[in-house]
């Protein structure tokens, strides 16, 4: 496969126009243990002259950090990309495991704040909420939100891991660009309601760990055995123990189907998610994340690759057969609400 440029799509009826690939950037400050940051920033690079122009980030990832990072890259290339943040989801540094989640007006304008100043921008692109606080209307989430737009501190609009109902409520105070959820060949429960929703009203889908954070691609097998001590995968049920031992077994089809088109099985995965825009009639931007150029490479290359409806039943039954949950604690998802 040769390097090209991938096509571009609109982030739903009311967002930007991106590549139809974007790139999470999580990894390069946080969760994923220690980073190269020379390579990081090539990264960065290379994913722009692949046509990737969406650059997921948020405040949480490593308190700030990954905003900060970002900043040089965004004043060299600002009208070249679309970059999106998030607020809503505060990591205890002295507790990785804990998640505090706030929703209430204070905070949210104390985030953007902070995010502007973060990433040297003017404006943010793409500004989600980044998990649902049950203690607050969701319609007063979307109202605060809706006053950034107004006053020109972000331009579009995201939520992350909402329920096909709160996306209709929150659609009705203001457009929703997109909806970033987990969705992978090992996660698909968004497909119930969420998918419904956004199609309905217009709305893009962003999925995150469309890789499923790496155990896709077989770069692990078991995060206990496999991945040092600082690296969060270790904490979610499906990559651990037994359950990781089943999960990797379903990879089997996954190699057939990769050995039919001389791909890697993380291409596989990404084409699957990719060819979710056709099935379900909707704009779909996976933002696989990764800290290597040649990695972006080949991920990008992966939107060349098309799935025969022979492949696509190959894969079908792989998420209903995963052992554990997507998180210790499935009640920051929207599975864990529906």
């Amino acid at each position: 496969m040769t390097d090209g440029r991938i096509p571009t799509t609109r982030l739903g009826d009311h967002g930007p126009e991106v590549g139809v690939q974007g790139l999470g950037c999580m990894g390069m400050s946080f969760g994923y243990g220690p980073s190269d940051a020379d390579a990081s920033r090539a990264t960065l690079e290379r994913a722009l002259e692949l046509g990737v122009t969406l650059y997921d980030t948020a405040d949480a990832y490593g308190a700030g950090d990954n905003e900060r990072f970002l900043a040089p890259f965004l004043a060299a290339h600002r009208d070249e990309v679309v970059i999106a943040t998030k607020f809503a989801l505060s990591i205890p540094p002295d507790d990785p495991t804990r998640r505090i989640i706030r929703n209430d007006a204070p905070y949210i304008r104390r985030s953007v704040e902070a995010s502007l100043d973060r990433l040297g921008v003017d404006a943010i692109d793409l500004y989600y909420m980044h998990r649902r606080d049950v203690n607050v209307p969701i319609e007063e989430t979307a109202a605060v939100m809706a006053d950034l737009v107004r006053e020109g501190k972000v331009k579009h609009l995201g939520l992350s891991e909402v329920t096909g109902d709160e996306l209709r409520a929150a659609h009705a105070v203001h457009p929703i660009a997109a909806v970033q959820s987990e969705w992978s060949l090992f996660s698909r429960d968004i497909e119930t309601s969420v998918v419904p929703a956004a199609r309905e009203l217009g709305v893009a889908l962003v999925p995150y760990s469309p890789l499923g954070r790496g155990f896709l691609t077989g770069t692990f097998a078991n995060a206990d055995h496999d991945l040092g001590e600082g690296d969060f995968r270790r904490q979610q049920p499906r990559f651990t123990g037994g359950n990781a031992a089943a999960n990797a077994a379903l990879l089997d089809p996954v190699r057939t189907v990769a050995e039919a088109h001389g791909a890697t099985l993380g291409q596989v995965a990404l084409a699957w998610a990719q060819q979710r825009a056709g099935v379900h009639g909707l704009p779909v931007v996976p933002i696989p994340g990764t800290r290597k150029p040649a990695r972006v490479a080949e991920n990008t290359a992966a939107t060349r690759i098309v799935l025969n409806p022979d492949e696509l039943s190959l894969l079908e039954p792989i998420a209903d057969k995963v052992a554990g949950d997507r998180y210790a604690d499935m009640s920051f998802t929207s599975a864990g609400r529906e």
